[in-house]
């Protein structure tokens, strides 16, 4: 939830939120301008093109960053908490009784695929920060070119492997560290500024028009490298719930859009008076002699935080699309008992190492890397936009012309660079559209299969009422404790249950049927956690609710059913779990390899005992096997 800054120390939280949302979008100084006067744009290194590329930097970071995040996208929130699977949960909610928009499913792949751009990122950024960071060894000297690659790989690898044990802790130096990174970005520009005041003309945004006008297509494709200068502003969104709007707003206004600017102008101003001896690195050009090395030093530390920002930001949405049920039970450990949003998901987490990892083995550059990132960043910013405007016209009701227009101008910018950026598919930008496309076809085949699962059981289920009679008729011999099935639907027997009585004829004095619903909200208050319902023939139900942003644990489930009342003697307590063995067959209409590929999943879905804390030698399960 959206942090109450009223009782804090609100510079406190500003730092802190310096180091987290900023770091990718921080770092970005490294690469953007480099990348604009590349060779492969063949753009002439007249003052012209000089102030009309700082130009584009300028207004691209106020008009995508400032208006269109800062104003209009954080506004968006789900109960404080913002990025692309909030937004879905916002506007699918899971019950068809309150069905928000008419044609929902466009709109979930949109989103989907918006997710797999993210986690397309989450491999992305810290390949290119750290290497790109590294390079400035490089410029030092060539001497230490041979070595670039394989620090930066000892760097990727130590930051991977230590997930684990650093995120509850890593947190605190973020912000000071990130604070100095910025300090730094305005006092290496500064002086260029001064040396060359004409740069400050590029505030001016005819030259940005008249970039385009002089360079035609050549201007068109500069663009796919500007966009790297707003690299990270999805995180602005996404960060929203750990630190709250305000905060972020002042830590963008005060701190990071001053200290980037000055930056990026400083090193147009060093592109005027050196030309093109300092194109291959604008950003190291910035200072010479022994200043390099100490700048090479924070520049590595500012792209660790960077990285570290984008994966735990991976761990975070993983967490959210599985509480949405687009994502197999994978085990998810918290890092800190203060901080509950703090996770570490084992999978994603060398996932992303070897694959980030294999990026700079593959690519070898960071400017090589641009044309991946590009794509990542831009569809995302695309997809944002349109979820947006579904969020203005169905959740606030927002008039259709209105609404409309802000697409408008936000598309018109966003597909700008994306069109820009789709030049470069070939050079790089299908990893991300690969990685997109691979998420989406996991995710969707996952809830589809879980749908016909769901489904199937609902054929050869009895209602609830109907058990409990039969039960009542029969009176079968009941044992001493309490036995707990879990069901995915709170009106029906569920299989184990039935299957266990059918095989036994015996029962425990008391049964809980319980149902774990994923919430439309973040978070769900302890108050409203569970509701219990008594039946008769000392059965119970009960529904425990928990938002996308949490993970379920049975335990604190029960605690909250003694704060109802319920009396319990945990040691005479037994869980029963039904393991399906699914067959693949022609039972249902879902084709044949996405029935082999769900299979797959859930074969490696984490064991239900272990995702929901249950104690093992209280765990019963009772396999059955389907045919889907």
């Amino acid at each position: 939830m959206q942090p109450d800054t009223r009782n804090k120390d609100l510079w406190k939280i500003v730092i802190g939120a310096i180091g987290v949302v900023y770091g990718d979008i921080g770092t970005s100084p490294l690469y953007a301008i480099k990348e604009s006067f590349s060779p492969g744009h063949g753009l002439a290194l007249v003052p012209e093109n000089i102030f009309g590329i700082i130009s584009l930097v300028f207004w691209s970071l106020i008009l995508v960053v400032s208006i269109k995040y800062l104003g209009f996208i954080l506004n968006a929130a789900n109960r404080g908490e913002g990025g692309i699977a909030a937004l879905l949960a916002l506007l699918i909610p899971r019950s068809k009784k309150f069905q928000i928009l008419k044609h929902p499913k466009p709109v979930i792949v949109l989103g989907l695929f918006g997710a797999g751009l993210l986690y397309g990122d989450g491999i992305i950024t810290p390949a290119i920060s750290v290497l790109s960071a590294v390079e400035g060894l490089r410029i030092a000297t060539p001497a230490f070119g041979p070595f670039v690659l394989p620090l930066t790989v000892a760097i990727l690898v130590l930051l991977f492997s230590v997930q684990s044990r650093v995120s509850s802790r890593i947190g605190s130096i973020f912000g000071p560290v990130m604070v100095l990174w910025f300090v730094v970005l305005a006092a290496t520009g500064l002086p260029w500024i001064f040396r060359r005041p004409e740069i400050l003309l590029a505030f001016d945004p005819r030259f940005a028009i008249d970039f385009f006008i002089r360079n035609g297509k050549l201007g068109f494709f500069a663009l796919s490298s500007v966009v790297l200068c707003i690299a990270g502003a999805e995180a602005l969104y996404a960060d929203m719930g750990n630190f709250g709007k305000r905060p972020i707003r002042i830590g963008w206004l005060y701190v990071a859009l001053p200290a980037l600017l000055i930056n990026y102008f400083g090193q147009g101003a060093l592109v005027l008076e050196r030309g093109q001896e300092v194109v291959d690195n604008t950003f190291y050009g910035l200072v010479s002699g022994w200043m390099l090395y100490p700048l090479i030093g924070i520049a590595i530390f500012a792209t660790v935080i960077a990285s570290q920002a984008v994966i735990t930001g991976a761990f975070s949405l993983s967490q959210q699309i599985l509480q949405l049920g687009y994502s197999p039970r994978l085990t998810i450990r918290h890092t800190s008992r203060a901080a509950e949003g703090q996770i570490y998901v084992p999978k994603v987490n060398w996932f992303l190492g070897i694959a980030c990892i294999s990026l700079v083995l593959i690519f070898e550059s960071s400017s090589n890397l641009a044309a991946a990132y590009g794509i990542a960043v831009t569809g995302t910013m695309a997809i944002t936009s349109i979820l947006f405007f579904f969020v203005c016209r169905n959740i606030w009701k927002w008039r259709l012309l209105p609404s409309a227009m802000l697409l408008i101008v936000f598309l018109t910018v966003d597909l700008a660079f994306v069109s820009a950026n789709f030049l470069k598919v070939l050079q790089g930008g299908w990893v991300p559209i690969l990685v997109a496309t691979l998420a989406l076809i996991l995710m969707t085949t996952w809830k589809r299969g879980r749908t016909e699962l769901a489904e199937l059981f609902m054929r050869s289920a009895r209602p609830l009422e109907e058990f409990i009679a039969q039960i009542r008729t029969e009176a079968p011999i009941r044992v001493s404790g309490m036995a707990i099935f879990m069901t995915l639907s709170r009106n029906v027997a569920p299989a184990p249950l039935l299957h266990h009585y059918r095989h036994n004829q015996s029962l425990h004095e008391r049964v809980m049927l319980l149902s774990i619903i994923a919430s439309d909200e973040p978070e769900v208050l302890p108050a409203k956690r569970v509701r219990l319902v008594h039946f008769s023939a000392g059965f119970l139900k009960v529904v425990a609710m928990y938002g996308y942003m949490e993970s379920p644990n049975i335990m604190e489930i029960l605690k909250a059913c003694e704060g109802e009342g319920l009396l319990i003697d945990y040691s005479k307590i037994s869980f029963y779990l039904g393991r399906e063995t699914l067959l693949c067959a022609q039972v249902t209409d879902m084709p044949a390899w996405r029935k082999k590929l769900f299979i797959l999943m859930s074969k490696n879905a984490r064991p239900a005992g272990e995702f929901f804390g249950l104690p093992p030698d209280q765990v019963i399960e009772i396999g059955m096997q389907l045919r889907i």
